[in-house]
């Protein structure tokens, strides 16, 4: 696969907004900016393919851009993060109130659906919608495409774990949802008291194992 070059849009005084091709692309830019953090920035916010970064008031913003530029977008191997200690082990409970009509939606048991996504590894593209709601991308060559359900749920338990079009997610508070839900984990996502307070941070790595298993 071909890896683009990132396009940066001035995003006022002090920011600076990368677009970039795809998700993928979108990690290996996030991988560079903590291996080397451009002089001058302070943050930075990873979105599917998009990265806002924030500069000091201070910064020589023309020479950020140019260090920016040159980063590369390659994203490091998914093997190399799931040999290493970086891997969060996620125990889930898959009683889900979805997965009956997960099976009929995509023609496979629910045993299935279940090993599936426990063979799986995930891997966060990036943070949104509640603070520690991390968009878990799959690392394999076959895509997950589930439905949104119809009708969205007016309250969603936190710890449930859910898939919609693409992603994998864990809820980290009660909040409105139209996720399909295929268990719950006693995980804590999202902690003030932590630093950083949500568990999975972009570009890590994530297993989830059935919890029910022996």
């Amino acid at each position: 696969m071909s890896i683009g070059t990132p396009r940066l849009l001035t995003a006022g005084k002090s920011s600076i907004l990368v677009e970039t091709d795809s998700p993928t692309e979108t990690l290996g830019l996030v991988e560079q900016l903590r291996r080397c953090p451009p002089s001058g920035m302070i943050d930075f916010l990873p979105a599917e393919t998009t990265v806002m970064i924030f500069a000091r008031p201070d910064a020589d913003m023309s020479a950020l851009r140019s260090e920016i530029g040159r980063l590369s977008l390659t994203s490091t191997s998914i093997l190399e993060h799931a040999q290493s200690d970086d891997v969060v082990i996620v125990p889930v409970h898959y009683d889900g109130e979805d997965l009956a009509e997960l099976a009929h939606i995509t023609g496979l048991s629910v045993r299935d659906i279940i090993a599936r996504h426990t063979d799986e590894l995930w891997r966060c593209s990036f943070i949104g919608f509640a603070p520690g709601f991390s968009y878990l991308s799959p690392t394999s060559a076959t895509p997950w495409t589930i439905p949104r359900r119809e009708q969205a749920r007016p309250s969603v338990p936190p710890g449930s774990v859910a898939l919609a079009s693409r992603y994998c997610a864990v809820y980290p508070r009660s909040s409105p949802g139209g996720w399909q839900l295929i268990g719950r984990t006693d995980m804590q996502m999202w902690d003030i008291d932590n630093d950083p307070p949500a568990l999975v941070q972009p570009g890590r790595v994530v297993r989830f194992v059935d919890a029910d298993k022996s």
